[in-house]
């Protein structure tokens, strides 16, 4: 098993980056949001220029938030500085859009762009469509289409992960990915999915060719909360939730988009819980000054969303939720990595909200878990 860490992009991340890659880490992976956190290609090129053989990675990319093209080139311009070590991975947009009042994007929409991003990375024209204009577009300067090499590498394969939940979501996944991106919490996700994933793989001739699979079975990547527990802690200890609780509540930031707010169609729907946390969250945005409009109170939702827990929000990391991450002792860990390891998991990334987190599940993942598997 591959494990990687989900690092927010603060734009010196490199140097936790770095911590990882020389614990032991295989990968390090990257959000791009663009409203909450520092630019993607930006952090991921310093994290590329200060490392020498950990891997790279969004997590996910967002297709709305930049032309294909502009994509394939910041992954083939990173990947002149890590050759061989860089991973675009695209999904449909959860915080990226809803810190907008957005929906996701349409799997029609998301498979159109998931398409022309790896097709420019494989050096071919793909169709890029601008409104009722059809154009061909090609990476002009790399070395495969006119010789030059000074700006792109794309002769080091590049692959292209797609993140899904949903079976249509998989269906493309199969079609057309070099691997598999799922938030599953439990091993069932990745059990109901990876048949879907293949079958749909053998249909349409894919291989996963770039990214470690075997046949018409992807590599597997798990985003997952985790923390390492130490001599006396429990699921409810303050550095636990302060560690895992940040990673958590976007679940009921969802279920709240999905009852009152204007972006979320993740379905996650929890009707209870939406309503405590919209009692919650008219609270906490009527004790600003000036208080909150009611077109704004999205804002307030995800306002430290995935990186802190706003003042009272800790009401909402229950035990029983901190159970579905990957938190326990160092022999629970392991355990439950042999588990999905089984059902053919490749990679946990597992996500940091802090520095700080950071720095403490590299050092303790790295003791107890990675020296002893």
């Amino acid at each position: 098993m591959d494990y990687g860490i989900l690092i927010p992009c603060y734009i010196d991340a490199w140097r936790e980056v770095k911590a990882a890659e020389e614990a032991g880490f295989t990968h390090a992976w990257f959000a791009d949001s663009q409203l909450i956190y520092s630019d993607v290609w930006a952090t991921m090129a310093l994290a590329a220029q200060n490392t020498s053989t950990i891997k790279l990675g969004t997590l996910v990319g967002i297709p709305s938030n930049r032309l294909a093209p502009v994509t394939a080139a910041a992954a083939a311009s990173i990947n002149k500085i890590a050759p061989g070590r860089v991973i675009v991975g695209l999904g449909t947009g959860y915080t990226g859009r809803n810190t907008m009042g957005l929906p996701a994007l349409t799997m029609k929409q998301f498979a159109e762009y998931a398409a022309q991003v790896k097709g420019l990375l494989a050096g071919e024209d793909v169709l890029f469509r601008e409104g009722d204009r059809e154009r061909w577009i090609r990476l002009i300067h790399s070395k495969s289409n006119s010789g030059r090499d000074e700006f792109f590498n794309i002769e080091d394969p590049i692959p292209v992960m797609l993140a899904a939940n949903g079976p249509r979501g998989q269906k493309i996944v199969g079609e057309m990915s070099d691997g598999w991106i799922t938030t599953a919490r439990n091993t069932v996700g990745v059990e109901q999915g990876l048949p879907i994933v293949s079958e749909s793989a053998a249909s349409a001739g894919n291989t996963f060719d770039h990214a470690g699979g075997d046949g018409t079975k992807p590599y597997v990547t798990v985003l997952i909360p985790s923390c390492v527990l130490r001599e006396g802690e429990t699921l409810s200890s303050e550095r636990v939730v302060r560690n895992v609780g940040p990673a958590l509540v976007p679940g009921v930031h969802a279920m709240w988009e999905h009852g009152y707010g204007p972006g979320s169609n993740l379905g996650m729907d929890n009707a209870d819980m939406a309503g405590m946390y919209d009692q919650y969250i008219r609270e906490y945005g009527d004790r600003r000054t000036p208080p909150t409009p009611d077109d704004r109170r999205y804002l307030d939702v995800h306002e430290g969303h995935y990186v802190y827990l706003k003042e009272g929000e800790e009401r909402f990391v229950l035990p029983e939720v901190v159970a579905t991450s990957l938190t326990g002792t160092g022999g629970e860990i392991n355990s439950r990595l042999d588990e999905l390891e089984d059902i053919g998991v490749n990679n946990m990334a597992m996500a940091a909200v802090t520095r700080q987190a950071a720095l403490e599940l590299i050092a303790d993942f790295s003791e107890q878990v990675i020296q002893r598997r």
